[in-house]
């Protein structure tokens, strides 16, 4: 199976991405750890990943493309989760052609509907621990021991710079303009599978793991 997950910042994408990996074997591919891994790896791409990397300039679609066509020829587990693409129009148009043109299908994209209030709320009072990445919540996850990770017990707790309202508003702002049109492009091709995410982990996994099954 192969599946979009789609949702503004913050929405929990990361974490249902790593449920699903854990309960259905099933491969994240994630953007930003694609370049990263590419950057490293030494490869052809690679190195044009890192030359473009190093110039300080954006990578383009076709390179993008160019790493998930190497992820889907190799092995394919139980599918693959895209994970931050496509994020435009032009991105989902190449991604079907990819798709075709490797004898793959798509066979759900699944919306993480949340509430904006709310989700500055969750974004801005989430804190992580620098050791082993924990996240913690002001109000609905704090630790045990303040200041002391219940995971790994390390005193390192961070909040992220950007995770602030100002900043997360306008993350919002980029979202809405460039890839919401994908909710709609989505929906006339019958592959749309709309979810609460702002219930609790657990929910969102069964409201998710519903609408995959259905």
């Amino acid at each position: 199976m192969n599946i979009i997950l789609l949702g503004p910042p913050g929405a929990g994408k990361g974490t249902q991405a790593r449920h699903l990996v854990d309960t259905r074997n099933m491969i994240q591919l994630s953007t930003g750890d694609m370049l990263r891994e590419a950057k490293d790896s030494g490869t052809e791409m690679g190195k044009i990943v890192a030359d473009v990397m190093a110039r300080g300039e954006l990578v383009t679609d076709e390179i993008v493309i160019g790493l998930i066509r190497e992820k889907l020829e190799g092995d394919k587990q139980g599918g693959f989760i895209f994970d931050g693409f496509p994020r435009t129009l032009a991105q989902a148009d190449a991604l079907a052609d990819l798709l075709a043109d490797c004898g793959e299908t798509l066979d759900a994209v699944v919306e993480m509907q949340v509430d904006d209030e709310a989700l500055v709320e969750r974004i801005t009072g989430r804190y992580t621990c620098g050791n082993c990445g924990e996240v913690y919540h002001r109000t609905t996850k704090k630790e045990a021991v303040e200041g002391t990770c219940d995971k790994c017990g390390a005193q390192d707790m961070k909040h992220r710079a950007d995770d602030n309202e100002e900043s997360l508003r306008t993350r919002l702002m980029e979202y809405y303009k460039k890839t919401s049109p994908l909710i709609g492009y989505y929906y006339a091709k019958g592959q749309l599978k709309s979810v609460n995410g702002l219930g609790e982990i657990a929910e969102v996994q069964a409201a998710i793991a519903g609408a995959l099954d259905a």
